[in-house]
């Protein structure tokens, strides 16, 4: 049985390939498709229909988080594997071939997968507070070896202010050893470095340039490695970054409308899901809006309708023409103008923001929020204070670090509407001409993936 090697690079346009020669060689070797991404084009929802076939519709993954009903809390990357429904990539190759092993380094979604090997950033929450960097694997002895082979996952340059090549450098490490020692059928591989820069300064400065570079460099070895083992080989993107300067406020819009309620502890002002009418799970250039009362849908459409930087806003029908028509959907979901993006902030008045809002939480946060990849600008003593908090953690006292600002303005670059250029937007390369296409959907990536590791 031939590998297969799948690498998920983040953020990845034919755009930039130009400055990526490492990558660019498998459309010599084989081909480079237009890859037409799904809505939301988010992590989470793009790799569900890329290993499903299916759109979120079928497979429920509407976004990196929602409101869950049934439990009245909106919850952002969540990582079991049973959130997707439907059966996988993986399942359907057993069906066909008994034993085809996998390994997932770092895709979304992978705790709990019926994969061979998993390896995920999951750090050690310990009991009075503190987090420390670390990652779930599986075997449980594969946890030991690469921690010992590449040190600790480098949890902090996964994602925050610090974030940059060293966690991806560690995953396309991990991912070799993988390969060396295991010899997985199946490969996934995910490499999250295009993601912050372009975030941070937008996809059309030198430093978008610097950082397709640099991860190109570091994906060199692996490639090379596959393509020694004979593997086939395919590297694609989610979405493309676009340049967007514009943050809208639509949960602070539908405050002021007495439709958001909040309740206030010493922390701040906390989203109440529970009390309010209407509120909206913003992430990137989505936003999914629930409404308590349908009665209050028409009004609640108008006043999101109304507010610069709102595209499109999607009812139950316009969902179905995307396929994002299921239950865990927003009653109405946001589309962001091309220069736009959505904030989760609720509160009114930056002295009554909740303590979380100034730090990397990404789990209490009832949205996405791209100025974590920043250190607050206004402080002129940030640094130092985010190395005061290191300091009391190397102690092993409880800290808290508050350094992400409250502007907004600080973030160049979004995703999550469709692309409206294909240079823009995501793409596929595939070492295996035989396979060749100009263009090729989300949903059929998985059909290609069976294709290029025939029994």
């Amino acid at each position: 049985m031939r590998p297969l090697v799948v690498i998920d690079v983040v953020g990845l346009t034919p755009r930039l390939l130009p400055h990526m020669p490492n990558l660019s060689k498998l459309g010599g070797l084989g081909f480079q498709a237009r890859l037409d991404t799904v809505l939301p084009a988010v992590t989470c929802t793009v790799q569900a229909s890329l290993l499903t076939g299916t759109l979120p519709r079928e497979h429920g993954i509407v976004g990196n988080g929602w409101y869950f009903r049934d439990l009245g809390e909106v919850m952002l990357w969540r990582q079991h594997n049973g959130l997707v429904q439907g059966p996988k990539l993986w399942d359907h190759a057993r069906a066909e071939r008994p034993g085809w092993q996998v390994a997932n380094v770092c895709w979304w979604y992978a705790m709990g997968a019926a994969t061979d090997l998993t390896v995920t950033p999951r750090p050690v929450y310990h009991a009075d507070g503190r987090k420390s960097p670390d990652c779930y694997a599986r075997p449980v002895s594969l946890h030991d070896d690469l921690t010992e082979a590449l040190g600790p996952f480098p949890l902090f340059t996964y994602w925050g202010p610090t974030a940059g090549i060293a966690s991806s450098k560690w995953i396309i490490s991990a991912a070799r050893w993988i390969l060396d020692r295991h010899r997985p059928d199946c490969l996934l591989v995910y490499v999250p470095h295009l993601d912050y820069d372009l975030q941070r300064f937008g996809p059309d400065g030198p430093e978008a340039i610097a950082a397709a570079k640099e991860v190109d460099a570091a994906l060199g070895p692996l490639l090379d490695d596959a393509l020694a083992r004979d593997a086939t080989v395919v590297a694609l993107s989610e979405y493309g970054i676009t340049g967007a300067r514009r943050p809208v406020d639509v949960n602070r819009a539908l405050r002021r409308e007495g439709l958001l309620e909040v309740y206030t502890q010493s922390s701040g002002e906390l989203l109440d899901p529970w009390t309010s009418r209407a509120f909206a799970v913003a992430d990137h250039q989505i936003a999914h809006v629930y409404v308590a009362d349908p009665a209050d849908l028409a009004r609640v459409r108008a006043i999101c309708a109304a507010l610069p930087g709102v595209d499109e806003v999607l009812d139950r029908e316009g969902q179905a023409r995307y396929g994002l028509d299921h239950s865990r959907s927003g009653d109405l979901v946001l589309v962001a103008d091309p220069d736009a993006w959505f904030t989760y902030y609720y509160w009114l008045d930056d002295d009554r923001a909740p303590d979380f809002a100034r730090s990397v939480e990404i789990h209490k946060k009832p949205g996405y929020d791209p100025a974590e990849l920043f250190f607050d600008p206004a402080d002129p003593l940030v640094k130092a204070r985010a190395a005061a908090s290191l300091a009391r953690k190397a102690l092993g006292l409880r800290y808290t670090t508050q350094v992400v600002p409250l502007d907004p303005s600080c973030v160049r670059g979004s995703h999550g509407r469709l692309p409206d250029s294909p240079a823009d937007g995501p793409v596929l390369l595939c070492s295996d001409p035989s396979l060749a296409r100009d263009a090729i959907r989300a949903t059929d990536v998985m059909s290609l993936l069976l294709k290029a590791s025939p029994a």
